[in-house]
């Protein structure tokens, strides 16, 4: 098979909810061990790439966020109905679940008296910095997880969601001033170009950083996938699926793995074709997925807070019975996030429904 990525991207039968599913249930995994042991560096795979399986995870939600939100934006060319559709997949679904962290996990656990704790202004810096995402986040409620392995932090996993929020934002001013200056000014400025050149630097500076300072910026490698990502679209006509070529990169990467070096090379340019490629060839009872709904995201904002609270009423908890609690836990919780609260705010994405409540709003 070797069909380009045009071929596949315009149909919604695809993989990517299990995907996402997937990589959700590894960030899970990975925190499981720093939750139920105290210390980061106990993730068996870190030793041996200087990766863990969660940051794995979170590169492919970058990846695939940037390849799918640019389909949105070039789908419906209309920026307030492209805001408007961010919107309601990310907070309603989060403002729940910071609620939740605030309500019943805060008040579950914390040592200080129920007055002392909602009276505290850290409760309400929580609950609004977390809601918003625009200044930053709030990890520890008063009094809370004191006593874990992992101390204080409630819901570790929530440190992504100011960055996919800020590349939103960028890639909106991208495309949205491109298609401004052809419309005013005239001229022929291919987005496809431009995106080919931001992804290109991305990678260069990534690489460069990772060489050259030795330290960790999330910004620029999240920056690097999304926008990897967002290139591929772009291209998806000149990008070909195919599965000799998937196999040479998996394998390439897998060799590179005994060099750490090397590997992160390799593995920046190659995990959003390994990524693609899962979403659109695999096809058959794969694709039953569907049927069940999207329970990622819900997924992903539930497991950290479970975890905690798993460890603090259950003092010495193995790494493998954390990983089976948990999991059950955060999956009821997403499965409820899904059908209660995301599926039903979706339905007011599309752009007549929210043309109709802006036109009466604006009257």
């Amino acid at each position: 098979m070797n069909s380009p990525l045009s071929a596949y991207s315009s149909s919604r039968d695809n993989n990517f909810n299990l995907i996402r599913f997937v990589a959700a249930a590894l960030v899970l995994y990975s925190h499981s061990f720093a939750i139920a042991l105290g210390s980061a560096d106990a993730e068996p795979l870190s030793k041996t790439i200087g990766m863990t399986w969660g940051m794995i995870a979170v590169d492919v939600f970058f990846v695939a966020s940037g390849f799918l939100v640019t389909s949105s934006y070039f789908s419906r060319r209309n920026l307030l109905i492209f805001v408007w559709a961010r919107i309601m997949r990310i907070y309603p679904a989060l403002v729940v679940a910071v609620l939740f962290c605030v309500s019943i996990v805060g008040l579950s656990y914390t040592n200080l008296s129920v007055w002392e704790y909602l009276s505290t202004a850290q409760t309400f810096k929580f609950f609004i910095k977390n809601s918003m995402l625009f200044f930053g986040l709030e990890y520890d409620l008063p009094g809370v997880f004191a006593g874990n392995p992992w101390k204080y932090a409630v819901n570790g996993s929530l440190w992504t969601l100011p960055y996919e929020v800020r590349m939103y934002a960028m890639l909106t001013i991208i495309l949205f001033s491109i298609d401004w200056i052809q419309n005013r000014l005239g001229g022929n400025y291919s987005t496809k170009y431009v995106l080919l050149i931001v992804a290109i630097l991305a990678i260069t500076a990534n690489i460069a950083n990772h060489f050259y300072t030795y330290t960790s910026v999330p910004f620029i490698h999240l920056f690097t996938m999304f926008f990897i990502g967002a290139s591929c679209y772009a291209w998806r006509e000149h990008i070909y699926l195919s599965l000799r070529a998937f196999l040479f990169l998996f394998i390439l990467v897998l060799i590179a793995s005994f060099n750490p070096k090397v590997f992160f090379v390799l593995y920046v340019v190659s995990i959003p074709y390994l990524t693609l490629f899962i979403a659109y060839v695999p096809a058959g009872r794969i694709r039953s997925f569907n049927k069940i709904g999207d329970y990622s995201y819900g997924m992903y904002i539930y497991a950290f807070p479970v975890q905690q609270s798993i460890a603090a009423t259950i003092p010495g908890i193995s790494v493998g019975v954390m990983i089976g609690t948990s999991f059950t836990v955060a999956l009821l919780l997403s499965v409820l996030s899904w059908h209660l609260i995301e599926k039903r705010c979706l339905k007011f994405k599309n752009s007549q429904a929210f043309m109709d409540r802006f036109t009466k709003f604006r009257d």
